[in-house]
């Protein structure tokens, strides 16, 4: 027969007390270890990578702005933070942070793309691919021509919409769109770059497409019977279920009655030359 006899209470006491203080003695050395590392010197960010097509940042300059502003090495650096400084930076729209070991960081930027200034002359705003306004030095804008959009707040992505749909449609009339304006009350107005004021009125995006190419198509049968062209709009309200009213430089202003019965009279002329056309044609 064989007997199991328990350790004597002390025993016991002393195998707790001898692995408490071991385990506490081995969490003292790993917190020690870890200072040792967040503190050491040769954790520290020590260099900066950026990334990315740059046209109006670089990456010297970005190193020297934002290292600043910094905190922390490589283990304890708050990255969301870092990708908040990145994004601070005039024309960077989105910053991808992240760590390289043993003391680096590589930054991927993508900057705003301005497609319009918008707001008053006198502000710095811009709109960019996205609709989104964004705020930076208009000095440094490269591309040239861009026009200005204004609109209530949180609009910007609507008036670059509709720039977008209405810019093709002034191809024909070779007077690039200048400014284009979302009122209050949903009604459009187009500033071209001759000067000319147009009011586009209200309605989805396709009623003013209708309206516009309407006007386009009918425009220089108008301006033919003044000996004039297109350059010579001043003024155009669209704003009539059946016609419009127009102004012309060095000509009295044209009625909608009266633009609607020039563009009746071309347009029926323009029908019965296409029917003489026609028999000639089919000999060939």
């Amino acid at each position: 027969m064989s007997y199991s006899m328990s350790a004597p209470l002390d025993v016991k006491l002393m195998n707790v007390t001898a692995t408490v203080m071991f385990t506490g003695f081995a969490v003292l050395v790993l917190a020690l270890a870890s200072w040792w590392v967040v503190r050491h010197p040769a954790f520290s960010i020590a260099r900066i990578v950026v990334e990315g097509e740059l046209v109006h940042n670089n990456a010297v300059t970005l190193r020297a702005n934002v290292a600043p502003h910094l905190t922390g090495n490589f283990f304890t650096i708050d990255l969301q933070k870092a990708r908040e400084v990145f994004e601070q930076v005039p024309w960077v729209r989105q910053a991808e942070v992240r760590r390289e070991y043993p003391n680096s960081l590589r930054v991927l930027l993508l900057e705003h793309e301005p497609q319009a200034y918008w707001g008053p002359d006198t502000g710095t705003a811009m709109v960019n691919t996205m609709g989104e306004i964004f705020e930076a030095n208009v000095g440094e804008v490269e591309r040239e021509g861009l026009p200005r959009l204004s609109g209530p707040p949180d609009s910007a992505a609507e008036v670059l919409r509709m720039y977008y749909a209405l810019e093709p449609v002034f191809t024909a009339l070779d007077t690039p769109i200048d400014a284009l304006t979302l009122r209050d009350g949903g009604s459009w107005q187009v500033k071209l770059d001759n000067g000319a004021d147009i009011e586009l009125g209200g309605g989805s995006e396709q009623q003013v497409l209708q309206r516009m190419q309407r006007f386009v198509r009918t425009l220089p049968q108008i301006t033919q019977q003044y000996q004039r062209t297109a350059e010579a709009l001043e003024y155009a309200d669209l704003r009539y279920p059946d016609g419009y009213a127009l102004r012309l430089r060095g000509v009295s202003t044209v009625s909608r009655e009266k633009a609607l019965e020039m563009a009746k009279r071309q347009a029926a002329k323009q029908q019965q030359d296409s029917k003489k056309i026609r028999p000639s044609e089919g000999r060939h």
